[in-house]
């Protein structure tokens, strides 16, 4: 396997030019349409994906790409315990309707069932996060691009909590950690504010798939931040049906 930091300024291009194509949509005012599993789909999630699938496989031909709507149209390539690319191309679908700009771009490589590299991109606040393991992360924005780094959990840690899925389960467990603050967020940015410490911890107690958190693990992780299932072992990838149990995210 070639190091991943060598393409990562690549990926970060194809997010940018994912984030392009979902820019138009959003401006014009995309209708959605419901999934098998009544979850929204627009013609933004199908652009975008088809835009970063082709570039991804021409960029690693022989690395398999998992990507959100090709899944759930039948699409699922075998990855056993290799490499292989995880796709969320509209992740925010939601907010993307809503006309909040808290929708992402997510795009990760998975090497040893661990997201080494990772790019989120918020295209609406003009925002992208990216890193890789051992390399660190980075955070650009109108004001400049700069190195990010989590910080170590305070005894009144701040929490990151989801706009759309947060429920009874996560309110009591925000009780228990004698947090200072929680705030909201949508999509993968949850990852992000902690990866750049504007927030300490983002419990996830509700149904997640892979290519919904691999972008933003791997962003939060390069940024010495963790993300841990509920029984201390980190979140791992290429599960049975690409489906996450409930986890953790927190700082350095």
């Amino acid at each position: 396997m070639f190091p991943p930091i060598l393409i990562l300024p690549q990926v970060v291009a194809i997010a940018d030019r994912a984030g392009a194509a979902i820019l138009r949509h959003y401006e014009q005012g995309a209708a959605a349409t419901a999934k098998a599993d009544g979850s929204p789909v627009t013609a933004a999630d199908q652009d975008a994906e088809a835009l970063i699938v082709a570039a991804l496989e021409e960029l690693t031909p022989s690395i398999p790409v998992v990507a959100e709507e090709a899944v759930a149209g039948g699409d699922v390539p075998e990855v056993g315990n290799g490499s292989f690319w995880l796709v969320d191309p509209l992740d925010g679908t939601r907010e993307f309707i809503a006309r909040n700009g808290e929708f992402t771009v997510n795009i990760a490589l998975v090497e040893a069932r661990r997201p080494i590299l990772g790019v989120v991109l918020a295209p609406a606040i003009r925002t992208a996060w990216w890193g890789a393991l051992g390399h660190g992360a980075t955070l650009r924005d109108p004001e400049g691009t700069r190195a990010i780094q989590a910080r170590p959990v305070p005894a009144a840690p701040v929490a990151v909590a989801s706009r759309s899925h947060r429920d009874a389960r996560t309110d009591v467990w925000l009780a228990e950690q004698n947090v200072a603050d929680i705030v909201s967020a949508g999509s993968s940015l949850k990852f992000c504010r902690v990866a750049e410490a504007k927030a300490d911890l983002y419990p996830r107690f509700g149904r997640t798939m892979e290519w919904d958190t691999a972008a933003g693990q791997a962003v939060l992780e390069a940024a010495g931040g963790r993300v841990l299932r509920l029984d201390g072992s980190p979140l791992a990838y290429g599960k049975p049906g690409f489906e996450n149990p409930e986890f953790i995210a927190r700082g350095a």
